[in-house]
C-alpha cells in the first residue's frame, strides 16, 4: 500500500504543499519505522509509533512549506497583481494557489514576466513611433511656413514693384497655405478616428455608384495623363455594402488620387469587387504605374511615410492618406492591404459587410 501510495503521488507533474509534506512525512516514517522494527517486534506499537512520527513530521514539513515558502509565493502574487485584490482574488490566493504546485508558480510568474516583457516592448515601440511622428510633422509643417515666409519677405522687400512676379510669389503663398490647412485637417482627421471621437454612421448603398461618383470628380485631374478607369469584368453589377457612406467616399477619394498620381501616362485604374464568404465584399482598385518596392509595402499605411521624399513632395499629398484610410477601414472592424510591384502598378483593397 505505501509503495502504490507513493507511486501515485510520483506520477503527479506538480506536488501541492499537502501532497509534498505527506510524501516527505511517509518516507521519513517509513525509515523511522523500519528502523524501529529491529528494536521493537510488536507490530501494535510498531504501527502506533509510525503513525505519531507520520502526523508529527507532516505537521512539521506542511507548517515550514505554509508559512515560510507559500507566504512567499503569496507575496510574489501580490507584487505582480497590478490591481487590489477582489474578494474572489483574495479566496483564490487563500485556498486555491495553496494547491498548486512549485512548476504551476514558476509558469505563472513566466507568464507574468513574458507579459510584462511584450508591454514594455510594445510602450519602447510607441515612444519611438511617437518621436518619429512629432519629428516628421514638425518638419512637414516647416516645409510650407518656411515656404510662405521666403515668398513674404520677398514681396516685402520689393517684388510688388513688378506685377507678374508679385502675383506669382503671392499665388506660391497661397499654395503653400492651402498645403498646411489640409497638413492640418488631415491630423485633425487622424485623431479623432484614434480616439473615437467621430462615430461610423453606417447605411446600405451601392459601392459602384460611389466609386462612380468620386471617379467623375477626380477625372478632370486625370486629363494631362489620358488615364481611363473601368471596372473588371463581372465587378459593375450593383453590390450593396453596410458602412458609413461618407468616410468610405475618403477612402475612396485616397486611393484613386493615389492610383493618378503615380499611375503611368495613357494608363487604367480598374476596380474590382469581389463577393466573400461572411457576407464581405472584397473593394479593389487597381493602377499600372510606378508601383512600391516590396521593403515599403509594409510601411505604407504609416502616417509621413513616403518611398520618395522629393518625388512624393513634387507630386503631392499630406503622407496622412493612407494612414486615414486605414483608420477608416479598421473602425469598420475591417481589413485593408497593399499590393505593389515596380513598373507593373498597385493594387489597394478593403473589405466591407454586405448587411448589417
Amino acid at each position: 500500500m505505501s509503495s502504490s501510495f507513493t507511486k501515485y503521488m510520483f506520477k503527479e507533474k506538480n506536488l501541492s504543499p499537502k501532497q509534498l509534506a505527506a510524501l516527505t512525512a511517509l518516507l521519513l516514517s517509513s525509515i523511522i519505522g523500519i528502523s524501529v522494527f529491529v528494536l521493537i517486534t510488536d507490530w501494535r506499537i510498531l504501527l502506533a509509533y509510525f503513525l505519531a512520527c507520520f502526523v508529527v513530521i507532516y505537521f512539521l514539513i506542511y507548517q515550514i512549506l505554509e508559512y515560510f515558502i507559500y507566504r512567499k509565493i503569496k507575496l510574489i502574487y501580490k507584487l505582480i497583481s497590478s490591481t487590489k485584490a477582489s474578494k474572489r482574488e483574495e479566496a483564490y490566493q487563500k485556498y486555491i494557489l495553496p494547491q498548486k504546485g512549485i512548476d504551476d508558480v514558476r509558469e505563472d510568474v513566466e507568464n507574468w514576466a513574458a507579459l510584462q516583457a511584450k508591454q514594455i516592448q510594445q510602450l519602447q515601440s510607441n515612444e519611438a513611433f511617437r518621436k518619429e511622428f512629432l519629428q516628421n510633422l514638425s518638419h512637414e509643417i516647416k516645409t510650407p511656413i518656411f515656404a510662405i515666409q521666403g515668398y513674404l519677405e520677398l514681396i516685402a522687400d520689393g517684388a510688388m514693384e513688378d506685377p507678374a512676379i508679385g502675383n506669382k510669389f503671392i499665388n506660391q503663398a497661397q499654395a503653400n497655405v492651402q498645403r498646411l490647412v489640409g497638413l492640418l485637417n488631415d491630423v485633425d482627421v487622424i485623431t479623432n478616428l484614434e480616439i473615437n471621437k467621430e462615430p461610423i454612421l453606417k447605411t446600405s448603398f451601392i459601392i459602384q455608384d460611389l466609386i462612380n461618383e468620386v471617379v467623375h470628380n477626380l477625372s478632370v485631374k486625370w486629363l494631362k495623363k489620358n488615364i481611363q478607369f473601368q471596372y473588371k469584368k463581372g465587378s459593375d453589377a450593383a453590390m450593396h455594402v453596410f458602412a458609413d457612406k461618407n468616410k468610405i467616399y475618403q477612402v475612396l477619394v485616397n486611393i484613386i488620387s493615389n492610383a493618378a498620381k503615380y499611375g503611368k501616362i495613357d494608363g487604367q485604374i480598374t476596380a474590382s469587387i469581389y463577393q466573400l464568404e461572411d457576407s464581405k465584399l472584397l473593394i479593389e482598385i487597381s493602377d499600372d504605374g510606378i508601383g512600391v518596392a516590396e521593403e515599403h509595402i509594409p510601411r505604407l499605411f504609416e502616417r509621413f511615410y513616403r518611398t520618395d521624399d522629393a518625388r512624393s513632395r513634387d507630386i503631392g499629398g499630406t503622407g496622412l492618406g493612407l494612414a486615414i484610410c486605414k483608420h477608416i477601414i479598421e473602425a469598420h472592424n475591417e481589413t485593408m492591404q497593399i499590393r505593389s510591384k515596380v513598373n507593373v502598378g498597385t493594387t489597394v483593397g478593403f473589405t466591407l459587410a454586405t448587411k448589417f
